[in-house]
């Protein structure tokens, strides 16, 4: 950390920097008035330099390895599950404070070992939920902040309202663009598999799925979730059409005035009028949510969009670290 007259500078890495996720943040924090981009780190690409491949991140710095990422204020890992939390325990031993992308903090340790196994630092579990909207406050006081999955953020930012209402049954139906299946490709993201189709998955059981369940849950209710994930031919992108049951049936403008309540100064949520547009949301923080109510049936209807590599993921880790380190929580974020 670096501090002048005027201002105050944090040292900041990305640990994973060469997939989505890591690439958005390093381009994210170049531009970042608060946070000086001084580690960028790839095990497979170490040494090598990051314009190269990442031509958007304008840093004269070379990939290092995991191992060699310390002295910074503020780390971002980007790494798959069990990957993180020795790298999250090291940096978090050093001062660093840290948010983590990967699933390694996000459940308790039953849920963890269900869906991910055994987990490297189970006395870790879990860590503080970073939903900035509806956890600010603990995330102010973390120094390891769980960023969310992107269906979950969605998912959550467009029910929670709903919980004064004793929700009942929840069925989330997701469209996501093929980036949120991570950089690696495989027969399922190839362009020939997605190109002018639409692909039902996981449906025996996502990885978001307990993420959602715990959101939805944490007020005491137990509400049945069915929750299905779809890839559409997008590079980014969420959109969930949320069909909700609950216990009293809401009129149209009473769930506006709830919705609007909720998220009122909240500098990236929307409550539309309409139902939302994936190109009013892509490379934004931005989440808009549409509620409505059926009145044929008197299920409450809620479309949500988010663009899946930012506020799904590293424009969120960003708004958790501005909050984490004082800043602005807008700073850098747009």
């Amino acid at each position: 950390m670096r501090t002048s007259e005027k201002t105050t500078t944090y040292r900041a890495a990305v640990v994973g920097g060469s997939g989505f996720t890591g690439a958005e943040l390093a381009e994210l924090l170049v531009r970042h008035p608060s946070l000086e981009l001084v580690a960028v780190s790839s095990d497979t690409q170490a040494g090598s330099p990051v314009a190269e491949s990442l031509p958007r991140v304008r840093t004269g710095l070379d990939f290092c390895r995991h191992d060699e990422v310390a002295d910074v204020d503020a780390a971002f890992l980007c790494l798959p599950d069990k990957a993180a939390a020795p790298i999250a325990k090291r940096l978090l031993d050093e001062g660093t404070a840290v948010v983590d992308l990967s699933p390694d903090f996000r459940l308790g340790i039953d849920d963890y070992r269900e869906w991910y196994g055994e987990h490297p630092h189970p006395e870790m579990l879990p860590g503080v939920y970073g939903l900035t909207e509806l956890h600010r406050d603990e995330v102010a006081a973390a120094r390891l902040v769980a960023n969310p999955g992107c269906y979950p953020t969605a998912a959550l930012l467009a029910l929670t309202p709903l919980l004064a209402l004793d929700v009942q049954d929840v069925v989330i139906d997701s469209k996501s663009g093929v980036s949120g299946a991570g950089k690696t490709p495989n027969a399922r993201t190839h362009f020939c598999s997605v190109d002018s189709d639409v692909t039902a998955y996981a449906t025996a059981g996502h990885r978001h799925y307990p993420e959602i369940v715990a959101g939805l849950t944490r007020g005491g209710g137990h509400p049945d979730i069915t929750f299905v994930p779809q890839v559409v031919p997008l590079q980014r992108g969420i959109q969930e059409t949320i069909y909700v049951r609950t216990a009293e049936r809401p009129a149209a403008d009473d769930l506006r005035a709830l919705y609007a309540e909720a998220y009122d100064g909240e500098p990236f949520v929307d409550v539309c009028d309409a139902p939302p547009s994936l190109r009013d949301v892509a490379r934004t923080n931005r989440c808009r949510i549409f509620p409505t109510v059926d009145e044929r049936t008197g299920r409450v209807l809620v479309v949500v969009v988010i663009d899946n590599l930012l506020k799904g993921a590293s424009g969120q880790a960003l708004q958790n670290m501005n909050v984490m380190l004082g800043l602005p929580e807008q700073e850098g974020l747009c």
